[in-house]
């Protein structure tokens, strides 16, 4: 466990209704500044009635991730915290990807916002929207992920590490079901949230 990850409390919230409109309102500046881009409210703030920890997730989805640093200057001009490289997103067991289909780039801000920065169509770019359709249609799903991260904080409350060495796997078996109720209703990436 690393230092900063000790320092860290985990603290899981029941669902809060303001978390919609802290999207909007975050989102609003992000769209003017980035005419064109895509964002998506993603994560389990973005799913009614779900547990969470209290962090706006944010997603942009670029045609190439090569403009992820133009991106981060603009982040950085509205008070974001870049972080200076472009980082992989969790690789789930079993499936075969390639690195460009894990490659972010992200930032953050102190009041509990983060940014995913990822290439549209991408593994990672579809994977939490797909989770976040999900857990929306499947209320019982989504309860029961809730519970996971709810035992998890309590078990591990200063231990992040461990949080997501359960939570991820716990993610990617949700997701693995998922597909099937995608293809059932003919999912497809959604446009970007209004």
């Amino acid at each position: 466990m690393t230092g900063e990850n000790q320092a860290k409390q985990l603290v899981i919230v029941p669902s809060r209704p303001e978390w919609a409109t802290r999207f909007q309102a975050l989102a609003a500046p992000l769209r003017a500044a980035l005419p064109g881009v895509t964002l998506h409210h993603i994560g389990s703030t973005a799913v009614p009635g779900l547990s969470a920890k209290d962090v706006i997730d944010i997603q942009i989805g670029l045609p190439d991730l090569s403009a992820a640093p133009g991106v981060l200057a603009v982040l950085a001009a509205l008070n974001y915290e870049p972080r200076p490289s472009v980082t992989h997103d969790h690789h789930p067991p079993g499936l075969r990807l390639s690195p460009p289909e894990l490659r972010k780039a992200y930032a953050r801000r102190a009041q509990q916002v983060h940014v995913h920065i990822r290439e549209a169509g991408r593994f990672n770019h579809r994977y939490p929207l797909l989770m976040r359709d999900y857990l929306r249609a499947s209320p019982a799903a989504a309860a029961a992920y809730g519970e996971v991260k709810v035992q998890l904080a309590r078990l591990h409350p200063h231990d992040v590490d461990a949080y997501y060495a359960v939570k991820d796997p716990a993610m990617d078996l949700i997701t693995a079901g998922a597909e099937h109720w995608a293809a059932r209703v003919d999912w497809q990436l959604p446009p970007g949230d209004a």
